[in-house]
């Protein structure tokens, strides 16, 4: 009989520590919610939303891509991947550029840009033929480069961010249906008096030529007010369904064979199917997030108290402060990075 008690009291008490973990996991137990919320607390910061930046690294103008990326990395806290985007030639100056400097901190993917896909859809002009380099028409295929992201920030190498955090250009809110948001052309007074002060034009008819019928058939006024495509926020979802690189290219084409616009209108030949395609179908950027016109005179100068309140300036136009003359150099200067291996160097009066 011994044996037998022995057994149930083993058995016995075998239950009854089953009952007790049973209720000290439920008086002790961490809701899920709370679980998920820990983990996310302690996320790594590559769970972080990454933000993705697009700048083109241009052969004799490396310099102005680095100091961009120097600009908008030292001002952020946000998890950003830079695309730099470059032509096969150029590549492996800039990737030792950046793992040589104080750049190699940062995250970057090199993406190489093939020329052909430009074939028989650029028009040669001989005005200002540095406008027609590969390199500037990488904006028309961003959803082909950049692949993963639902949304796109394209900057022009020629830009710095001085003051402002890339998370607050990123959150730029597209309305629903709009591919891209810009920066129009009217937004800003002082921006108007440097455009009456160099004689720039800020609306269609600086850009598009009304005497043409394809031009005239598009129904915009010429008077409508141009953007700007240097910075651009874009929703890659919307593009792709709106087959926006195909609707560039067709007018790309139809210039080649007709000669709708040229870079001695706007001077942008790259901007001038951008205007007729996003036209009524864009948002609008914070106009202090893009400052431009720097590089349009080598005389006329913004304010400095102006200058101090604006998040990103662009030195579009042919004055570019790393070469000589140009205008508020120095605060381009204050990102530039010097090149390790000595090819790319500034031009200064001095020098």
């Amino acid at each position: 009989i011994l044996p037998f008690v022995s057994v149930n009291q083993i058995l016995l008490i075998l239950l009854v520590l089953t009952v007790c973990a049973i209720l000290y996991n439920k008086v002790h137990k961490v809701p899920s919610s709370l679980k998920n919320e820990t983990v996310d607390l302690e996320s790594p910061e590559e769970m972080e939303e990454e933000i993705p930046v697009v700048i083109c690294a241009a052969a004799g103008r490396m310099g102005a891509a680095i100091a961009a990326i120097s600009s908008i990395y030292s001002n952020t806290e946000a998890n950003v991947l830079f695309y730099v985007v470059g032509l096969k030639n150029t590549i492996p100056h800039i990737r030792k550029w950046i793992e040589n400097s104080k750049l190699k901190e940062i995250k970057f993917k090199i993406v190489e840009f093939n020329p052909m896909v430009l074939k028989g859809k650029i028009r040669q002009d001989a005005s200002r033929p540095e406008l027609l380099q590969p390199l500037n028409f990488v904006r028309f295929y961003l959803p082909l480069l950049i692949q993963k992201h639902e949304k796109v920030i394209y900057l022009d190498d020629d830009v710095i961010v001085q003051a402002g955090d890339i998370q607050e250009l990123y959150d730029t809110k597209l309305a629903p249906g709009h591919a891209a948001a810009f920066s129009d052309d009217c937004d800003l007074p002082s921006t108007h008096e440097m455009v009456r002060s160099v004689g720039m034009q800020n609306t269609y008819m600086g850009f598009l030529d009304y005497r043409k019928q394809a031009i005239r058939d598009l129904g915009i006024s010429p008077s409508t007010c141009s953007f700007n495509p240097g910075v651009i926020v874009a929703n890659m979802t919307e593009w792709k369904h709106q087959r926006i690189t195909k609707q560039l290219e067709k007018w790309m084409q139809r210039n080649v064979e007709e000669n709708l616009y040229s870079s001695a209108l706007g001077g942008g030949v790259a901007t001038s199917p951008m205007l007729i395609v996003f036209y009524g179908k864009h948002s609008t950027i914070n106009p202090m997030w893009h400052i431009r016109h720097l590089g349009w005179s080598p005389d006329t100068r913004y304010s400095e108290h102006f200058l101090q309140e604006a998040k990103l300036l662009h030195w579009n136009g042919r004055y570019k402060p790393w070469d000589y003359p140009s205008v508020h150099t120095d605060l381009w200067e204050n990102w530039f990075i010097p090149d390790p291996s000595g090819k790319f160097k500034l031009t200064r009066p001095e020098s």
